[in-house]
């Protein structure tokens, strides 16, 4: 006979427990099963580099150091498991891509997203970096080696100026990082650089309502500027630096006292600031010649 009292309190045992059984639990399971249809090892050979698995400390300090927002488009080079991305959509609220050439591997993280419930802001797809278009990202992470790091550069270099870039480990030659951000675990570092703008070549820097202005040569090294008087004008140009699209230079010779200059490159005009003591003293407009 079926007794209807003693089902209606087994159910009622059931959804009280639920609460109990947590997210945690439940995507743990889940994530298991993922690994279940393709388990990555450490060392696992790919088409450039071998599969290693980043720390999960070094991909939050990572991400952090780039400082990815709810407004970035973060793309990981050589994704593998999507533990990138993913972070990035989930701790950071950003949308995501990762590129991956192992297929199985593509899988496996599109699974992971899955059970994070994070497939409406990240994506992974199968293909070669170097055959594919990552122009769209504001953070570029990779973790790849420095044969490959040197062989993507001038690719990163033509990208959008201010773009972040992370590297786990691996340098990018003579392009020195602009910071080094190192791991509590293990002998792990992550390198970061900002894509700089383009700015090499004779200037005229023009006073806004005023009457002075000199023109300036700007040799560019990646983010450093090394500037000389053009036209043999009796300046010293120092301490020229680039952050992506700011820039900054040390005039000496128009004043008496060093005109600090820090601005923006907008295509081919920097609209800069004469800065002393913290405070705006007058506006330049230069222009590339």
């Amino acid at each position: 006979m079926f007794h209807w009292r003693l089902w209606l309190h087994a159910s009622r045992t059931f959804w009280c427990l639920l609460p109990f059984l947590t997210p945690s639990a439940v995507r743990a399971e889940t994530h298991a099963q993922c690994e279940q249809q393709f388990a990555p090892r450490s060392g696992e050979p790919g088409k450039d580099v071998m599969w290693v698995a980043t720390i999960d400390e070094l991909v939050t300090s990572m991400l952090r150091a780039a400082g990815v927002t709810n407004k970035d488009r973060v793309i990981d080079l050589g994704s593998g498991d999507g533990k990138i991305p993913i972070a990035a959509a989930k701790q950071f609220g950003a949308s995501a891509l990762g590129i991956e050439y192992n297929p199985q591997l593509v899988e496996l993280a599109q699974c992971h997203a899955r059970v994070e419930q994070l497939t409406d802001k990240v994506q992974f797809k199968q293909g070669d970096i170097f055959k594919t278009d990552f122009s769209t990202a504001t953070v570029l992470t990779l973790y790849l080696g420095p044969t490959l790091n040197l062989k993507l550069r001038p690719t990163i270099l033509n990208m959008r100026p201010g773009t972040r870039v992370v590297s786990n480990t691996f340098d990018m030659g003579e392009w020195q990082p602009d910071e080094v951000i190192g791991s509590a675990v293990g002998n792990t570092r992550a390198l970061l650089w900002i894509v700089p703008a383009h700015v090499a070549g004779e200037w005229r820097f023009t006073e806004v309502g005023g009457t002075a202005s000199f023109n300036v040569e700007l040799r560019q090294n990646f983010q450093r500027l090394d500037a000389s008087p053009a036209n043999g004008a009796q300046l010293a140009v120092r301490e020229g630096r680039l952050d992506g699209n700011r820039v900054q230079i040390v005039v000496s010779g128009l004043d008496r006292q060093p005109t600090k200059l820090i601005g923006e490159v907008s295509g081919e005009r920097i609209l800069a600031a004469d800065v002393k003591d913290g405070g705006v003293v007058r506006r330049f407009v230069g222009t590339r010649l």
